[in-house]
């Protein structure tokens, strides 16, 4: 029996070794790709492969944000948009939560609000952006509901439907010992759909800076979307494509914060 544990043990030690080695490999490329895609973009430039006035270039992006670091103007673009898409984010989940969690307690209603959840999700919400700001104004508020519009329906369908496919033997038995509705929401339910709540934050990331950047274009003073319909008018495409790879950086950082909660979730589940 012990030499069957041992044995056991470092099988289990050797597959723990592989999958560190794999996932060193593919962060490995992953940065390397990355390396890769930055050198030929300058390499390209220099050569006169693409016109470095459309296109800039590694380096003109890299001057150009010391310049705005220094003048303090990117911090605050970057402060701004991040702080409007964090609020949607959270609003339209937890809105979206909530009021999944009311369609799955009252079918009826579910069953009423299923066609206009539909429309609402196919329609583009970026079209509903001109109407809210004519409606609460030109102001940050406006942005911030352009954002929360933009995720809310999504988290709760993708929510919604994580509810309706429990297992419907969890819920009988529940309720053969007396449970309540409501304890069968929180014992069985809602526990066992985190992970869906989890995959819908991270849909909800680049929803949310959708959201956001729509309405920058469209009111903002300040923030990555004022910055980039700005710089585009005065053709400053430099400073138009580091708002866009400084973007992809923050999307790329929410997301993992996201994926960090979830590995928690799961080690503590374990």
């Amino acid at each position: 029996m012990f030499h069957e544990k041992e044995h056991i043990s470092k099988e289990q030690t050797a597959y723990l070794r592989r999958t560190q080695k794999r996932k060193a490999a593919v962060w490995l490329l992953q940065v390397l790709l990355l390396i890769l895609f930055f050198l030929l973009w300058e390499i390209a430039a220099d050569c006169g492969w693409i016109d470095p006035f459309l296109f800039s270039q590694p380096t003109e992006l890299f001057a150009t944000a010391i310049k705005m670091i220094r003048d303090g103007s990117l911090f605050l673009h970057i402060g701004t948009t991040l702080r409007e898409t964090v609020i949607g984010f959270l609003l339209g989940t937890i809105l979206g939560t909530l009021t999944a969690v009311l369609l799955w307690w009252n079918r009826f209603i579910s069953d009423v609000a299923e066609p206009y959840l539909v429309v609402l999700n196919s329609l583009p919400k970026t079209a509903l952006a001109p109407i809210i700001i004519v409606w609460f104004g030109n102001n940050q508020s406006s942005i911030i509901i352009v954002a929360l519009l933009t995720s809310i329906v999504v988290t709760i369908l993708s929510v919604l439907n994580g509810f309706l496919q429990v297992d419907e033997d969890q819920i009988k038995l529940i309720r053969i010992f007396g449970g309540t509705k409501r304890q069968v929401l929180t014992k069985v339910v809602f526990p066992a759909n985190i992970p869906c709540i989890l995959n819908a934050l991270k849909i909800n990331v680049g929803l949310s800076f959708v959201g956001v950047i729509v309405g920058e274009f469209l009111v903002a003073q300040d923030g990555l979307g004022f910055l980039i319909v700005y710089s585009s008018q005065t053709f400053a495409m430099r400073v138009v494509l580091l708002s866009v790879v400084i973007l992809a950086i923050l999307s790329a950082l929410m997301y993992r914060a996201i994926s960090l909660l979830e590995k928690q979730f799961h080690k503590w589940q374990g």
